[in-house]
């Protein structure tokens, strides 16, 4: 039977730039039927991934450099995550895939509030992948915030990997928060409803654009927690 170590090992072989393990048992906290157990009965552990961006799409002066690289690195850890699954099966490894974006179905109209089925930005938390920034993000101290998460569920007893216990937002940091244009965020959570319209907007030929990303480059950690600049590109 796979271990932890080799499980990881696998998960980065196939692409990743990142992998950790958290144990079921870390997200009781989390609300109920958001819980990977409310996923997958049989669910104990939980495969966390993330793949980096290419850093410099955040200083484009037009949107669309940035918004291309939001699709594309959404289909590849989407992608990343239909293999994983099917590898593992392979191995008589069961496992459920959890898409890195939508779709989700908890929506709350007058609030343009959404909810996926399992908060993966928490999920890499647990997983010792990073911290939560007050932006709200998950930042690494490799890749800074400039990441995108997946996750499988799975019914094997791994190890879990230690929680990350570094510091990304200095307590007098408040940058994110004061760069937002719809001052969205409040060092906690983000107001949707405020952030929906400035973050994504669609264009008369019927294009999304990621139009804002103001919180994610405003934060001093964007690139990693000791360097401003990477050499993912």
């Amino acid at each position: 039977m796979l271990d932890a170590k080799k499980i990881k090992s696998i998960v980065l072989d196939q692409g990743a730039d990142l992998c950790g393990i958290a144990p079921a048992q870390r997200f009781a906290r989390a609300p109920e039927g958001f819980r990977p157990t409310d996923i997958y009965e049989k669910c104990r552990s939980i495969i966390v991934f993330a793949n980096a961006l290419p850093i410099q799409s955040l200083f484009s002066s037009n949107c669309i450099p940035y918004t291309f690289a939001n699709r594309m690195i959404t289909e590849k850890v989407d992608r990343l995550t239909f293999d994983l699954c099917l590898h593992f099966q392979k191995s008589g490894i069961h496992c459920v895939p959890i898409p890195s974006d939508d779709p989700y179905e908890y929506w709350i109209e007058t609030e343009s509030y959404g909810r996926a089925i399992l908060s993966l930005r928490h999920a890499g938390y647990l997983a010792g992948l990073g911290v939560l920034g007050k932006n709200t993000l998950l930042i690494n101290e490799h890749f800074g915030n400039m990441i995108q998460l997946g996750a499988v569920l799975t019914d094997l007893e791994l190890e879990g990997d230690p929680i990350a216990t570094y510091e990304s937002c200095a307590p007098d940091c408040h940058i994110c928060l004061e760069s937002c244009p719809a001052q969205a965020l409040d060092g906690q959570s983000v107001a949707q409803k405020l952030c929906r319209p400035l973050s994504t907007y669609k264009t008369a030929k019927g294009y999304i654009l990621k139009k804002c990303n103001a919180c994610r480059k405003a934060c001093p950690n964007y690139a990693g927690i000791t360097k401003k600049e990477s050499s993912i590109c």
